[in-house]
């Protein structure tokens, strides 16, 4: 009788056996399965949290710093978004600024009672608007930070770029009566010629006046946020950015990013300011979850080993005559290590497809129930896929090898007359 027909029978003469063995292993698969499911939960939302989060990286540059470098920097493989800003002065021809209500240092009381009443095309302080020129304004700090919020529409975005397209705060909208799709007639900054722009978006900026007299430019109810495009073409010289937001994964990357301005802006030259309190705050206890996850596959996998690896030691020590009387009817060692190996693997298997079907009924249920109160990763996040079942049913042939193979050493070393003669 061939060892393969030997290890069936055993399984089915020994079934009490066989079933307790097969419910330790699915035991041992079963947790097995939650460590990988964890872990890639974990993992999935770390690289989703470095994406959203991240780190941003301020980059500013007294002078030189053009939107083309800023795009060249940008283009690095550690940015996932970024946001160079310029900032010129310009008005519209069929909109009227905000203007301070506070009179005009030097100026009669007269002029600052009717200045609301002003036309922006009666002095040249009267009626220019702060247009900032953008790519992302979602990676301008106070949008970012929620101090800022659109109330209307959306902001400027990376698709805009080649659109004329413009975010009017509240204030100047209110006074004008502009609401998404509205056309403004932006005037550049010279007065020579306009660019039609729609309003895409009406933003909120929580900055109160000042008490005090103060250009109409600089009073924050005067910005306005553009593409990149439509500033130049408002502008009537070469654009100059103010700084730029990287948005990196880790602050490893954040070192990599400035290694790279160092080589494209010149060693000294320009500030870098490195946020990444939001990193620190989600990322990071993603990442202790996911090594915690890590660890209990490890400490599974070693338990499990050793437990199976006992069971077939003292399976071995009870199998001893069976042992010896194959031997001495001339079967190799090497194939009583094979039969044992089978037998495991038998139980192996149905075990690691049981553990699967556990995982998908029981999954999203345990998921919610150990990661409902924790809210690094989210119990939504875990989920059954082909890679972590393939992970388990690997390891789990692995811990076969290791607790049949290293117990079966032994077996080597048995000889027929010692064991038909041993009474112990």
């Amino acid at each position: 009788m061939n060892f393969v027909k030997r290890a069936g029978l055993s399984l089915v003469v020994r079934a009490s056996r066989t079933v307790a063995l097969l419910a330790i292993f699915a035991v041992i698969c079963t947790l097995l399965l939650g460590g990988f499911l964890l872990r890639s939960a974990a993992a999935r939302q770390e690289a989703a949290a470095q994406t959203d989060i991240g780190v941003d990286v301020t980059v500013g540059k007294p002078a030189g710093f053009t939107p083309e470098l800023a795009d060249r920097l940008g283009a690095s493989n550690v940015v996932h978004r970024y946001n160079p800003e310029v900032a010129i002065q310009a008005g519209a021809r069929d909109l009227t600024p905000l203007v301070s209500p506070m009179p005009k240092p030097g100026a009669g009381a007269s002029t600052g009672a009717g200045a609301g009443n002003q036309s922006p095309d009666s002095g040249p302080d009267l009626g220019p608007l702060e247009v900032n020129g953008v790519r992302d304004s979602g990676l301008l700090l106070p949008f970012s930070y929620g101090s800022t919020k659109v109330l209307q529409g959306r902001g400027i975005l990376p698709e805009d770029a080649g659109h004329d397209v413009a975010m009017v705060e509240d204030r100047l909208a209110a006074k004008n009566r502009l609401t998404v799709g509205s056309v403004v007639q932006a005037r550049s900054t010279d007065g020579k010629h306009t660019v039609p722009v729609t309003v895409v978006g009406v933003f909120q900026d929580p900055t109160p006046d000042p008490p005090m007299w103060t250009p109409p430019h600089e009073l924050p109810g005067n910005a306005v946020y553009v593409p990149l495009a439509t500033a130049r073409a408002l502008s009537t010289g070469p654009l100059a950015v103010t700084e730029a937001v990287y948005r990196v994964g880790s602050p490893d990357q954040a070192d990599q990013l400035t290694a790279a301005a160092d080589r494209l802006l010149g060693t000294g030259t320009f500030s870098v300011a490195v946020n990444d309190k939001a990193y620190r705050d989600q990322v990071r206890p993603i990442q202790r979850v996911g090594a915690f996850a890590a660890l209990i596959v490890w400490v599974i996998a070693g338990a499990g080993a050793l437990v199976l690896g006992l069971i077939v030691v003292l399976q071995i020590r009870e199998r001893r005559t069976e042992l010896g009387v194959l031997l001495s009817m001339g079967e190799k060692k090497w194939k009583l290590i094979g039969q044992h190996v089978l037998e495991m693997t038998a139980v192996a298997l149905p075990a690691v497809a049981l553990a699967t079907l556990i995982g998908a009924l029981a999954g999203p249920s345990a998921g919610h129930a150990l990661l409902g109160p924790h809210p690094a990763v989210s119990a939504s996040a875990i989920r059954l896929e082909p890679a972590a079942v393939a992970e388990v049913a690997a390891i789990g042939l692995g811990i076969c090898l290791v607790s049949t193979v290293l117990p079966g050493i032994g077996i080597l070393r048995l000889h027929p007359r010692s064991i038909l003669t041993d009474t112990e």
